[in-house]
């Protein structure tokens, strides 16, 4: 073999290392944007998941707080129902307490 078809042997060498590199770094590349598409999907089927647990939870919450609420305010009402008015001894204890002050 003389010098030039050894230089060309190397050049097409090189050049089939350099095709072989540049196909494995595109196959790189193609692994992690997968691994990185994979983990995004997993991360936001999780975060999906724990947000609906949450939201269940707190809409069970809100539910019962206002169940509470409701029988709270009709006990509240019976309980305003069945007090008496005494319109006299409120005006008495009205006066008593102006007159405490120096109230005419």
């Amino acid at each position: 073999m003389d010098d030039q078809s050894v230089l060309q042997h190397l050049l097409t060498v090189e050049a089939e290392a350099a095709a072989l590199v540049n196909d494995a770094q595109a196959e790189a590349d193609r692994r992690l944007a997968h691994g990185e598409e994979q983990g995004r999907l997993g991360y936001n089927e999780g975060f999906g998941r724990e947000a609906a647990a949450l939201e269940a939870g707190y809409e069970q919450a809100i539910a019962v707080v206002r169940a509470d609420y409701q029988t709270q305010l009709e006990a509240y009402r019976v309980c305003l129902d069945t007090m008496t008015v005494q319109p006299d001894r409120f005006a008495a204890l009205v006066e008593s307490l102006l007159a405490l002050h120096g109230e005419p």
